[in-house]
């Protein structure tokens, strides 16, 4: 398994990009979905089509896509253990991604909170949480290309 998983590094590296893009894209717009979903009057059918949206982009495109940046991004790091886990920034950069499903799961209660018209939270708490998944970007990116430690 080590074998086919070295031999074919650079197509789970290309597969693991593709999917972080889409999980990417996910986590920056759901919360600005939530932000126009908030000064929305609840039961109006601008609500009820922003439930519709938020549920659609959870499910079909950002859990299939985080699932698949793990499961891509665990097949590198198995293929080549010993050198991924003497590297510090790889460390730095688990923790962060760890962090980052984190930020997933909490815009997934949040999906479920609109779609039972539960919300509480304003429109300016989502565009404040709206920047969370983009300072981790940041953050994730700089440590897996430039390996500072």
């Amino acid at each position: 398994m080590t074998e086919f998983l070295t031999y074919n590094y650079e197509w789970m590296r290309a597969f693991h990009i593709i999917s972080v893009i889409a999980w990417m894209a996910g986590l920056l717009y759901l919360p600005r979905l939530f932000v126009y979903h908030a000064e929305a009057e609840k039961g109006s059918e601008l609500s009820e089509t922003f439930k519709i949206m938020e549920r659609r982009l959870y499910i079909y495109i950002m859990k299939p896509a985080m699932i698949a940046s793990w499961l891509f991004g665990v097949a590198m790091l198995y293929g080549r253990w010993e050198y991924f886990m003497g590297q510090g920034w790889m460390h730095g950069k688990l923790t962060l991604v760890i962090l980052m499903t984190g930020v997933h799961h909490v815009l997934g209660k949040y999906v479920k909170r609109f779609a039972a018209d539960e919300n509480k939270k304003s429109a300016k708490f989502f565009r404040i949480l709206n920047e969370v998944p983009t300072f981790l970007m940041i953050l994730i990116i700089i440590l897996a290309v430039a390996e500072p430690f």
